[in-house]
């Protein structure tokens, strides 16, 4: 299943159906799990531990070292979950010391000239759209898009089944379940599409937009916006992840557009 004309070092770990297209090149400390495909001219790098089932398409390059000028060469890896596509001249940069890995969950697609840099964390079944690009550092959670050309600054977080609109930078850390788009970052609203095709109900999507009210529609402090979701509604995991995220961001959560006159 490998082609003549890759370069395949010896002490890489394959397995034995995967399928190696010509040119492409395997380093040492390697491991690629069953039923991958590795299209041509691929590199994959020192670090990578790739799983089942995988496509990896032309050009793309596979635990590069971190662009990073306080790596020292530390063992880290880049770790690829199954069933996970990586389109066209996408790179992805392995770990530095801060982490130690930089990871990609299962079921993602990771489509044409996206970047992610060292010692990110990305959940499973994410789709970053062409030229998507990730600084160093960020948490990503399941169910994630991000539209073309989406930039987002290292250290922030964005939560799970969040949606960000084309072209945005991401300065701010995005709170699950929401929709997040304009210059500068903005709550547009709840992912309610994605969430329908992912078997919320219509009840937990309407919890979901009255929090999401309170904190960021209805125009009061933060803070104080956060007291009261916890007083008014019932506990529940969604508004409790919500109150988690929102208050455990470091970078702070982005806000309305224009407070007060944007509907969820």
């Amino acid at each position: 299943m490998i082609q003549p004309l890759s370069y395949i070092h010896p002490e890489a770990k394959i397995a034995s159906n995967v399928v190696i297209e010509p040119f492409s090149t395997i380093h040492k400390d390697v491991v690629i799990g069953e039923g991958t495909w590795i299209g041509s001219n691929v590199t994959i790098m020192d670090g990578a531990r790739i799983g089942k089932n995988c496509k990896i398409f032309p050009g793309a390059v596979i635990s590069g070292e971190p662009q990073d000028l306080k790596f020292e060469g530390e063992i880290t890896t880049a770790e690829i979950g199954d069933n996970t596509t990586i389109r066209e001249c996408v790179t992805i940069n392995r770990g530095t010391r801060d982490r130690y890995k930089t990871v990609i969950g299962k079921n993602c697609l990771i489509q044409a000239y996206s970047h992610i840099a060292h010692d990110c964390f990305i959940g499973d079944n994410c789709i970053f759209s062409n030229s998507s690009t990730l600084a160093g550092h960020i948490t990503v959670g399941d169910y994630v898009v991000l539209a073309g050309l989406v930039a987002v600054h290292q250290f922030c977080q964005i939560g799970s089944h969040a949606f960000v609109t084309g072209g945005t930078l991401v300065r701010k850390d995005v709170p699950p379940f929401i929709k997040a788009a304009r210059e500068p970052i903005s709550y547009a609203g709840v992912n309610s599409v994605g969430l329908r095709r992912r078997g919320y109900t219509s009840e937990q999507i309407a919890e979901i937009q009255n929090i999401y009210r309170v904190l960021f529609v209805q125009n009061r402090n933060l803070s104080k916006a956060l007291d009261l979701v916890e007083a008014e509604f019932e506990a529940t995991e969604l508004r409790d992840e919500i109150l988690a995220f929102v208050r455990n961001s470091n970078r702070g959560v982005v806000r309305g557009f224009n407070q007060g006159k944007i509907g969820a």
